[in-house]
Order: structure tokens, then C-alpha cells, then sequence
């Protein structure tokens, strides 16, 4: 559920709290509930998570270790990082820092392509070699950025992720589709 003002699929707490109190009635094998924000103050955050009842924050602006550790004593944190398709080994060896750095705190990570001005959503991918790289030295990590139903499968055998994350790849018109929903999990499920 998206928390980040200006966006179009941004929702409010109070009915994100619906959504939330039903996944919780399916029980503890239920769905996890995750809001997505970008650069917004802690105090803010921290009420939405509480009003919302989310199970996890889903950060996905320059939010730094300290911001990451403040929000993981109320919910689990998975903190996007961009990726730029700069491929030299130091800036490499610099998105594998950050990952080690955020995992040691507690957080998941996210791979998604850096797009300026953007926190995410914007249907680019980046350059997969690049995860690939980090995915072969153990980093667990959840791939985003451009991923349709007709790409995760070379994605998937691309990178070894430790999950994908998807959001307007799989929507028709700007709204979810059941049947491209299906067909991406059926596909990122064959192809791991």
C-alpha cells in the first residue's frame, strides 16, 4: 500500500487499517501487509504504520541506518536501493556495502533501478548483470525494477534473487490485473 504523498496509488491509513485487520483475520499463514514510503519524516512514518497496522515499511528513498533501525522496533523494514547501470567494480562493490550495512540492522533489501527524482514504480529496469554480481557472493535480496510477467522468468534464471517485487508490471490501464498478477507469480515460481 502506498504512503507516499503526490502518488496516484497512494491510500490512507484508516482504510489501509480494513485491509490490514483482514489479512490478519485469515491468521498467522496470512499475507503480510507492507507500506511503501519514500523520504518522509519518522514521526510521520511511525504513525502510518501504527494507524495501518503494517507489518512491514517498505523504504524506499535515502533513508539512512539510523532512520531504518527507528522504524524496525514498530515493523519489519525492507529498504529499497537504487541501482544505477554503472557496472564498474567500485560502484559495485559500493551497492554490496549498503546491502551488508542494511542486512546486519535487520532490514530486507530491495533492488530497484535509480531513476531520478523517482522512488520507484516507474517500470525501468536496470542492468541485471549487476544483481547478478551481487547475488553470487550470498546477498539475499529482492529484485524490482521494469519486471513483467513476460521478463521475470529470464530475470529470475539471471539474478537469483531471493525474491521479486512488482507493481506496474502487472497492471492494465493503471489498475492491477488479476489474470497478469497470475501469470507473473506462475512464472517467477517456474523459473526459480
Amino acid at each position: 500500500m502506498v504512503f507516499v504523498p503526490g502518488r496516484r496509488r497512494r491510500v490512507e491509513p484508516e482504510a489501509a487499517r480494513v485491509i490490514t485487520d483482514g489479512l490478519r483475520a485469515i491468521g498467522p499463514e496470512g499475507p503480510k501487509s507492507v507500506g511503501l514510503f519514500g523520504d518522509q519524516p519518522l514521526d510521520e512514518v511511525l504513525e502510518i504504520v501504527a494507524v495501518a497496522g503494517l507489518d512491514y515499511a517498505q523504504l524506499c528513498g535515502e533513508e539512512a541506518l539510523d532512520y531504518c533501525r527507528a522504524v524496525l522496533k514498530h515493523a519489519g523494514v525492507i529498504k529499497v536501493l537504487h541501482v544505477s547501470d554503472d557496472d564498474h567494480p567500485d560502484a559495485v562493490a559500493n551497492i554490496a556495502d549498503r546491502i551488508d550495512a542494511f542486512i546486519a540492522a535487520g532490514c530486507t533489501v530491495t533492488l530497484d533501478s535509480q531513476v531520478t527524482g523517482l522512488h520507484g514504480g516507474t517500470g525501468q529496469s536496470f542492468d541485471w548483470r549487476i544483481a547478478g554480481q551481487l547475488a553470487v557472493n550470498g546477498r539475499r535480496f529482492l529484485l524490482a525494477g521494469g519486471l513483467t510477467p513476460a521478463n521475470v522468468p529470464e530475470a529470475v534464471a539471471a539474478v537469483h534473487p531471493w525474491g521479486v517485487d512488482v507493481s506496474s508490471g502487472v497492471e492494465s490501464d493503471g489498475a492491477k490485473d488479476h489474470a497478469k498478477i497470475r501469470q507473473f507469480v506462475a512464472n517467477a515460481r517456474q523459473a526459480a
